[in-house]
């Protein structure tokens, strides 16, 4: 006898009816809130029915609603009335599934698929706004992202090679996949809200795609132009992407190396708090407004993949040949060069290196810190090179300031 038997009659009958509200409130003709209970809890007996009729049990219960389903299309077709797409006629053949699934198998998971059926249909306009919104450019960065996680990555060898043997093709690769992934996440949110986001989101999002794309984007929005308006918003957009650059840094480093995320995060997690205390404070001394937000790149180019994996494999064998000729403080030069442009290569590969035992996490939260501080440097460099003379003063100002706390922690933590 299977133990709670009736929770699990209980759980079938409360996500059939979850799901039937739904359908009921958008006025399926197909089934709603009386039809997918019944449904779930055909599904439920089906699978109780198996233990002592036979696994042939569910397939038929299968086969006979797929078979009432169609009766009930070519009715609706010889009566002339209008037949939509499968969608709900799919969701009834799904939860007829789970209801069978949650005799014997993970009940939670059934939950949770569940959810995920409720919130396909539910958000059926938005969903299809966004394929509207979606260009030519747009399924091209899907294309190549498929590209790179389902073609190359999984042609590539899996083996340590070349000088020191710290080099592997499928490591690095995945690298590119998670990198790309994040942007790719960033880039369609951005796509999909950018229009109707205010400037301090939209900072938030072009943090998640490039930080420092970003700053360079609105350097030049401010150029030539002296008013107030522009560079409070070119202010507030540079600090609410910096902020997202340190949060992205700390998702990458509990990927990575979720095992010494704990001794690694709270030195980092402090300039994080700076940054983000400083964008509140800009953001309700400025109010809040609307600002065009500026087109971003393609996050899942091949050619700046290829670029990624190339630096990516650069850093990993100068910091073996660093480790092993000059010692671990030549680390701090590897961490610097590579922070000017690029933080995720050298935050990836010094968590890698870290949750493999190669360095200590004191010393890898540090090299992560400094790589920081030498990105902070170089897009300050680019508001100096680029933007207004008010974004001048005030990023070096804000920069600095983050700088000077960075190597403050770095002396006495």
């Amino acid at each position: 006898m299977i133990d709670n038997l009736y929770l699990i009659l209980g759980l079938s009958l409360a996500l059939g009816m979850l799901v039937g509200i739904q359908r009921e409130h958008v006025n399926s003709r197909v089934a709603g809130i009386r039809t997918f209970p019944l449904i779930t809890l055909t599904g439920t007996l089906s699978a109780l029915l198996a233990s002592d009729f036979g696994v042939w049990m569910v397939p038929a219960g299968v086969a006979c609603i797929g078979g009432l389903l169609i009766v009930t299309n070519w009715q609706r077709t010889v009566q002339r009335e209008g037949v939509g797409g499968l969608t709900t006629e799919m969701s009834i053949i799904l939860m007829y599934l789970i209801g069978a699934y949650l005799v014997n198998g993970n009940q939670l998971l059934a939950v949770v698929l569940t959810g995920v059926v409720v919130v396909l249909l539910h958000f059926k306009p938005a969903l299809h706004q966004f394929v509207d919104k979606i260009g030519e450019k747009d399924l091209k960065a899907v294309m190549q992202f498929v590209l790179i996680t389902l073609v190359i990555l999984p042609v590539l060898p899996n083996e340590n090679m070349g000088p020191y043997q710290v080099l592997n093709p499928r490591e690095i690769w995945w690298m590119v996949v998670l990198i790309v992934g994040i942007s790719l996440i960033g880039y369609f949110f951005y796509k999909l809200l950018g229009g109707k986001l205010g400037v301090l989101a939209g900072g938030l999002l072009g943090g998640m795609v490039s930080s420092t794309a970003t700053t360079v984007s609105y350097s030049r929005k401010t150029a030539g132009r002296a008013g107030a308006g522009i560079t409070n918003v070119a202010i507030l957009v540079l600090l609410a992407a910096t902020v997202v650059s340190y949060g992205r840094v700390l998702v990458e480093i509990v990927i990575v190396a979720p095992g010494v995320f704990s001794k690694v995060v709270w030195p980092i997690a402090l300039e994080l708090v700076f940054f983000g205390l400083m964008t509140v404070v800009w953001f309700f001394k400025r109010g809040s407004q609307t600002e065009e937000l500026p087109e971003q790149d393609n996050p899942a180019e091949i050619k700046n993949a290829l670029i990624f994996a190339a630096l990516y494999g650069l850093i990993v064998l100068v910091s073996a040949w660093a480790s092993e000729e000059v010692g671990q403080s030549g680390l701090f030069g590897v961490a610097i060069l590579s922070g000017l442009t690029n933080m995720d290569a050298i935050t990836l590969s010094t968590s890698a290196m870290a949750a493999s035992g190669e360095i200590e996490p004191d010393l890898a939260w540090r090299l992560i810190l400094t790589a920081s501080l030498a990105n902070l440097a170089f897009k300050g460099g680019i508001v100096l090179f680029i933007g207004n003379r008010r974004l001048k003063k005030y990023m070096s100002v804000l920069f600095g300031a983050g700088i000077t706390g960075g190597l403050a922690i770095l002396l006495c933590w």
